[in-house]
Parts: C-alpha cells; sequence; structure tokens
C-alpha cells in the first residue's frame, strides 16, 4: 500500500458548536486550507445531519445545551454507521479528568481553547491521515478475503469455500431439522470446446456459465467452482422439487446460451444432478455422494438432462430419477 499525497479538499469535515462565531472562525481556518465544511449547533442536529452526510471528521464542542458534546460522542461509538469518524474535542476544559473521559468516550484528540491555528490544522491533518490510511487498509483486506474466497477465473466460490458453505447448512440443517438442497452439473462434452476453440475460449465458456446460472439464484444460495467445468449450487430450505425445478430450469437456460464471436459456435449444454438432505446423512459428503450420483445418471441418461436421488442409499444403488423432460 502506498502513501498517497494530501489534499485536503477530499475531505469533509463537520464543526459543532452552539455559539454561530465560533463555527465561522473554525469554519474559516479549515476551508483556508481547502477543507470542505459542515456544520452544527446541538447534538440533535449532528445526529439528524448525520443521516445524509457522512464527514471524514467531526470536530465537537464539549459544552452544548440539552445534549453535552460527551453525550454525542458517546451515542456516534454505538452507532455502527458512526462509530468509524474520528472526533476531536474543542473546550476550554484543562484538567487530567475531562482529557481522560473524552478519550474514554471514543474521542481521538482533544484540543483546549483557546486553540492555536497552526496546531489545530495539524492535528486535523494527522488524524485525517490516519482514517485515510485506516480506510485503505480495510478495503485491501476486505477485497484479499474476496480473493481467497473466490475462484479466480469465474468470480463464484473457490472449491474450499464452497465445501466451508456446504458445511455450515448442513450443521445448521441438522441442529434445526431444517431442509436443504444441493445441485451438481457438469458442462457436457467440455473437452471437445477445448480441443476445438483453445483453453482460452475454455475459459470464456466457464465464465459465461457462471455468470448466467448466478444471474438466476437467490442471494443465499451458495455457488462455487467444484472443479474444472463442475459447479455446486446449495440451496438452503429448498427442497427436491424446488431443487429439481431449479435444476431444469438451469438446463434449459444453459441449452440455450450463444456465443455470437464464435463462428460456428459450440452448442453448451450440462448435466445436473440433485439430492436434498436427509436426517440419515452423517456428513456433507453424504450429501455431495448422492448428487454425483444423480448427475452420473444423467450423464448415462444421454446428457443435458437433469436427474435426481429421490431416496436415501441403503445400498450401493441409488434411486435417482429424471423429473422433467431433456432440456434438448
Amino acid at each position: 500500500m502506498t502513501l498517497t499525497s494530501f489534499d485536503p479538499s477530499h475531505f469533509l469535515i463537520m464543526v459543532v458548536d452552539d455559539t454561530p462565531p465560533n463555527l465561522k472562525v473554525m469554519g474559516s481556518i479549515l476551508e483556508s486550507v481547502g477543507y470542505k465544511t459542515t456544520f452544527a449547533i446541538s447534538g440533535q442536529q449532528v445526529l439528524d445531519r448525520l443521516a445524509t452526510l457522512k464527514p471524514d471528521l467531526i470536530l465537537l464542542d464539549w459544552m452544548m445545551p440539552e445534549m453535552d458534546g460527551l453525550e454525542v460522542c458517546q451515542k456516534l461509538q454505538r452507532h455502527p454507521d458512526y462509530s468509524h469518524i474520528p472526533i476531536i474535542f474543542l473546550t476550554a476544559r484543562q484538567d487530567r479528568e475531562s482529557c481522560v473521559q473524552a478519550f474514554n468516550s471514543g474521542a481521538v484528540d482533544y484540543i483546549t481553547k483557546p486553540f492555536n491555528r497552526s496546531e489545530l490544522l495539524a492535528r486535523v491533518r494527522t488524524h485525517l491521515r490516519l482514517k485515510d490510511l485506516s480506510d485503505r487498509l480495510q478495503k485491501s483486506l476486505t477485497e484479499v478475503e474476496i480473493l481467497a474466497r473466490t475462484d479466480s477465473l469465474t468470480g463464484i466460490l473457490n472449491r474450499r469455500s464452497l465445501f466451508e458453505f456446504a458445511a455450515a447448512e448442513f450443521q445448521r440443517a441438522h441442529r434445526y431439522d431444517v431442509i436443504f438442497s444441493v445441485i451438481i452439473f457438469d458442462v457436457d462434452h467440455f473437452k471437445t470446446v477445448n480441443d476445438r476453440y483453445g483453453h482460452l475460449i475454455g475459459d470464456v465458456v466457464l465464465k459465461v456459465i457462471a455468470a448466467k446460472v448466478q444471474s438466476q439464484l437467490r442471494s443465499l444460495d451458495g455457488f462455487g467452482r467444484y472443479g474444472g467445468e463442475e459447479f455446486v449450487i446449495v440451496l438452503p430450505e429448498s427442497n427436491l422439487t424446488a431443487a429439481a425445478t431449479l435444476g431444469n430450469r438451469l438446463c434449459t437456460s444453459l441449452s440455450t446460451l450463444k456465443l455470437p464471436d464464435l463462428d460456428p459456435a459450440p452448442q453448451i449444454t450440462a448435466s445436473f444432478g440433485v439430492a436434498t438432505y436427509t436426517a440419515t446423512d452423517h456428513s456433507i459428503d453424504d450429501l455431495f455422494s448422492r448428487a454425483d450420483q444423480a448427475l452420473y445418471y444423467a450423464k448415462q441418461a444421454g446428457r443435458n438432462c437433469c436427474y435426481a436421488n429421490i431416496t436415501h442409499p441403503t445400498s450401493h444403488h441409488l434411486n435417482c430419477t429424471q423429473l422433467a423432460q431433456d432440456c434438448h
């Protein structure tokens, strides 16, 4: 992470004081070096204005009627949307106890009146740089977390994150006796696509398929790349009928997928296997195994169709059935 040049015009500072002449003086000092400013004359007005404004720093007077600065600071620290805003107290109080109170309430700094202009600007600049650095660090950490969880090619969950999602859903189903289902699907004859068009085009096909499927899922569903051209969908609170209906809809949707930039364009189809959690499942592997077996049936039946495992296995043979017509 590189340090960027400091530009005051990028920052909005809220000045809070119940005395208008003080606001004018503070505004003049801050605006003279390029800061954008906004003002509030009471604690309640601070809370009201924060509903629409997002200041980067608050200069807060301590002594105000009805709601003093200490109470305002404590309210902001308890609010998840405002607790990240640095607060600098401006007050005539100079005793150590007041200083401790200010920091304990969540303030980042404390300036006594009458203040020195250069000191004020230096402290404001320091805390804005720290906030900017913290914001960029948090953004980078979020990006790293996303990269660690997603498949680099398709942008959906990678194999590890997919299994974590599925395992968590299995534990939830086991603990609270709720239902969920799994769909495993595999792109038909994908090797032929790679052999004929090359692996770069094969990658494009996988990305297009992932985007098409993702657009038809709910926000609570888990969707990830199982490996190669194989994908898995985890469907919380979905029974076998709902999951099979989705599988058939996706099967049809992919069979009509067009890649207009290729001539002749490859015919894209996929085969789907569906299974639903039962109370006798010992782990998520049991559910994946049944869905995988249903996928095998779909492949054996000629591909481009959806099969579902409708019973829990009592032997090596699974009872699978095609719940809809082929997606041709």
